[in-house]
């Protein structure tokens, strides 16, 4: 079993990457490892990125961010597009600074374009993501899901209707399923084994409990304001909104 005190017997300069669900710990977990070894936090959740939600995405406090250099927090505008080809750019620069990079975040496809590699797939025309904005409304997500060939439904989630809706949008501007860009995808920025990899897989009952008081704490600190702020503004489309 990995201990912290593992971490000492690799070199200060060695990537770690800390995945899992949602009140896992996993931002906490970073914090200590920054304090106790050195390293600079650097986000992969993709909500956490958003300048207009600090308290309902759980970003790092303030206090958190004076003790240890945060990278990659609330520096996009909720109207501003952004993709997993965006945060792969900001990072690179980051993988080989010092101090040693600490990657943490609940963000699947972050995590797999960094270690596997990510796709040239180039930018979606707003027209194609508005057609796909407008079969969702008329026929809902299982209309998109329908057009997509087995190769890519084998490689996506087809429950999550921003993965489903990504891949009927990247075969309609290309003419090429997601499936078929994916298989010539170029070498990855940081392949798993050059990172010390932390994952935590938490008891479900105890996770429950955590949800539960990270809500509480939510409405404590001013979820509900923060809500309203972002009201005025707040637009379907946007995947800000989604946060």
């Amino acid at each position: 079993m990995f201990v912290l005190s593992d971490i000492a017997k690799h070199a200060d300069t060695c990537p770690i990457l800390i995945a899992g669900p949602t009140a896992s710990g996993k931002s906490a977990l970073a914090m200590e490892i920054a304090e106790r070894f050195g390293g600079a936090i650097i986000n992969a959740d993709a909500f956490q990125i958003y300048s207009n939600w600090r308290v309902l995405t759980a970003r790092p406090s303030k206090v958190d961010e004076d003790k240890a250099p945060h990278f990659l927090y609330g520096h996009i505008a909720p109207d501003a597009a952004y993709s997993v080809g965006h945060w792969l750019a900001e990072i690179t620069p980051l993988l080989n600074a010092s101090p040693r990079p600490i990657i943490t975040g609940g963000t699947g496809l972050y995590f797999q374009a960094l270690t596997k590699g990510l796709a040239n797939i180039p930018p979606i025309p707003q027209e194609i993501r508005k057609a796909a904005q407008e079969e969702i409304s008329k026929k809902g997500f299982e209309a998109l899901l329908s057009g997509l060939d087995a190769a890519t439904k084998s490689r996506i989630d087809c429950k999550n209707p921003m993965r489903v809706q990504r891949a009927w949008e990247v075969q309609k501007a290309t003419g090429r399923s997601i499936a078929v860009w994916q298989a010539s995808t170029p070498k990855p920025q940081l392949p798993v084994a050059r990172c010390i990899t932390l994952l935590c897989d938490v008891d479900k009952d105890w996770l429950n409990q955590r949800i539960q008081n990270r809500f509480h704490k939510m409405i404590e600190e001013g979820a509900l304001d923060e809500a309203a702020a972002n009201l005025p503004s707040w637009r379907a489309d946007l995947p800000a909104s989604r946060a």
